[in-house]
């Protein structure tokens, strides 16, 4: 099963810009996620189980390394890349 998530992350702090940029990174260092990052969101692409672990484990790190963040998702089932034709 394929699935789309748009991601905003918003740590709790004056340097908020470091947080977002690691994660954002590190979203892009797994090689079978699709990542676009526009001003807004990220949004990302790939399969349910290993989306889904990701973003746990990014998100655990996040928290863990920079302190209080939000983060703000929206889930869809699918392929919604804009590069995917058959979503």
């Amino acid at each position: 099963m394929k699935l789309s998530v748009e991601i905003s992350m918003y740590p709790l702090k004056d340097a908020y810009i470091p947080a977002i940029q690691d994660f954002i990174e590190r979203l892009n260092g797994h090689p079978q996620l699709q990542v676009i990052t526009n001003t807004m969101s990220t949004r990302v692409f790939g399969d349910y189980d290993l989306l889904m672990d990701t973003l746990k484990a990014e998100m655990r790190r996040s928290y863990e390394q920079f302190g209080r963040a939000i983060f703000v998702c929206k889930f869809i089932d699918g392929d919604l890349h804009p590069d995917n034709t058959d979503a």
